[in-house]
């Protein structure tokens, strides 16, 4: 399946449960999917609740600004997975 772009974009983001986690994960999001929709944000915590998932949609230009984005994400070393 090739994805057309632009176009919404969901990326779901896990780590473990850090106080400044959803901070770090957005102030990157905000680098590279400047103007992102802080409504579609959605923060949910694990069961035992060691680990965080923040799923934000953004509006995904092409492969080069996803790629960015995972690097830029991986490198905070917070993230576990961006998915």
């Amino acid at each position: 399946m090739t994805i057309e772009f632009p176009c919404d974009y969901p990326i779901k983001v896990l780590g473990r449960a850090r106080e400044d986690f959803q901070s770090v994960v957005l102030a990157v999001f905000e680098l590279h999917a400047p103007g992102f929709d802080a409504e579609t944000i959605q923060v949910k915590a694990s069961s035992g609740g060691s680990f965080t998932s923040i799923t934000v949609t953004i509006v995904a230009t092409g492969p080069e600004q996803l790629s960015a984005l995972h690097g830029a994400l991986m490198a905070t070393g917070l993230v576990s997975m961006v998915l």
